[in-house]
């Protein structure tokens, strides 16, 4: 158990790591606070629900949307949630996303935390105050950069994961070693998902080692003007394909890590193409994949990290080295469409 508290440019997050659902009601108020998870966690983990206020919530991506966001607000009116209410999400992405974005809406803004029970959400989505929903095919258009109060890490949630979410997860974890930590990858292609199963703690440190990362990243750049967006690497184009084709978010951005590479080797020289591939699917992750390219661009080009005629592109220049180049629309357009 280590408990850290981290502060942001107007708040301060504590995050709770390796602790367990039990300690809650130590962090917050249990007559002031309303959990928000969906029927796949609660079904599961009903007794950790037991004595607390709790909106279930259907699963999945398709539901991240605003008619989401107002069924919960007219159930929190109903609860009676007023200023004093603490929202805690525990789920996936989806119910953090909904949470933080709702807790940031209602009543012009109340206090939120998370529990993420997917691997996904413990090393990527639960950290860093991003909330939001998707508008049609466009990932997260709208939403909030808004910290949650705490986090809070209850390993005993990935028991219940399906293989399918382990590796969703492990494309988030890729990443954060392709841009920040060549260490961690060299570590990664020496071990195998049965290790990170099996042993309680390989997983405990890696998932701490990557939320770690991507804490220091948003420390530097909250809103994102600079060393933010390497976080994003492979999501412009993995965000394009994910709604469209119906992929999950680690399989989209997998799909996009692998492409970006190709233009890294265009554009800055990157010569691991080959490692970051394997490594992908090694971890079950898609690589190489048919899709409408000029129908992924139409999307691509809605992304948020576009400014006018230019995209703002991760690129890698060696393992464990992530870079922002702006690339002119059209030159981007050709190099996807060529490869």
């Amino acid at each position: 158990m280590k408990h850290i508290k981290y502060k942001f440019s107007g708040s301060s997050t504590d995050c709770y790591f390796a602790y367990g659902i039990s300690h809650l009601k130590e962090i917050t108020d249990k007559n002031n606070t309303i959990l928000i998870t969906d029927e796949n966690v609660f079904n599961a983990h009903t007794k950790r629900f037991k004595g607390w206020n709790t909106i279930v919530l259907k699963p999945g991506e398709e539901f991240k949307v605003q008619a989401t966001v107002d069924a919960v607000i007219e159930q929190l009116i109903t609860m009676q949630a007023d200023r004093k209410t603490t929202l805690v999400g525990v789920g996936g992405g989806v119910i953090t996303d909904i949470t933080g974005y709702v807790a940031a809406v209602y009543m012009r803004g109340i206090a939120f935390g998370f529990i993420p029970t997917s691997l996904l959400a413990l090393v990527d989505a639960s950290i860093g105050g991003k909330n939001g929903i998707d508008v049609g095919v466009y990932k997260n258009m709208v939403g909030v950069i808004r910290q949650p109060k705490f986090i809070l890490h209850d390993m005993v949630f990935l028991n219940s994961l399906p293989q399918a979410e382990w590796e969703n997860g492990f494309a988030e974890v890729i990443k954060h070693a392709c841009i920040k930590d060549a260490a961690m990858f060299r570590e990664l292609e020496a071990n195998s998902f049965k290790n990170y199963q099996t042993k309680k703690t390989a997983i405990c440190e890696l998932v701490q080692r990557n939320a770690q990362i991507k804490i220091k990243v948003v420390q530097q750049d909250e809103f994102e003007k600079g060393e933010r967006r390497l976080l994003n690497f492979g999501h412009t184009l993995g965000h394009a394909l994910e709604n469209q084709y119906e992929l999950s978010h680690g399989q989209a951005v997998a799909i996009g890590m692998t492409y970006a590479c190709h233009v890294s080797e265009q554009l800055s020289g990157f010569k691991q193409t080959g490692r970051v591939v394997n490594l992908l699917e090694k971890y079950n992750l898609p690589t190489y994949a048919s899709f409408n390219k000029t129908k992924a661009m139409e999307v691509l080009k809605m992304d948020k990290k576009r400014e006018r005629k230019e995209m703002n592109y991760i690129l890698l220049e060696k393992i464990g080295k992530g870079v922002v180049k702006s690339i002119p629309m059209g030159q981007l357009e050709k190099i996807i469409i060529d490869l």
